[in-house]
């Protein structure tokens, strides 16, 4: 992996962090604030929830190395958490690599 995709990467995957965290919490709130729902309903379903995300976040972010790179960034871009104007400063051949509709 070049020196360069790495740095990207890195910025890449930090961003994408943020913004599964919000859409994570954006769902939180919705079943929170969901008042037709009674309380016991909310916050269990809001449990496995949280369960679910966490795995989620685990699956995708977890074990930062340059040899998990291609398959996080994949992860990261088939799940619409990449920034695309950060893409686009990765190497042709990265970014090929790491297109998820090559699955």
């Amino acid at each position: 992996m070049k020196e360069s995709d790495w740095k990207t990467f890195k910025i890449i995957k930090k961003k994408a962090i943020e913004q599964f965290c919000t859409r994570a919490l954006d769902e939180f709130e919705t079943v929170i604030s969901d008042t037709n729902e009674p309380v016991h309903n909310r916050y269990l379903l809001l449990y496995k929830l949280v369960q679910n995300r966490d795995k989620e976040m685990s699956f995708i972010f977890d074990n930062h190395s340059q040899s998990n790179a291609r398959m996080q960034l994949t992860m990261i871009r088939a799940n619409g958490l990449a920034d695309g104007s950060l893409l686009v400063e990765l190497s042709d051949e990265f970014r090929e690599q790491t297109d998820p509709k090559r699955l």
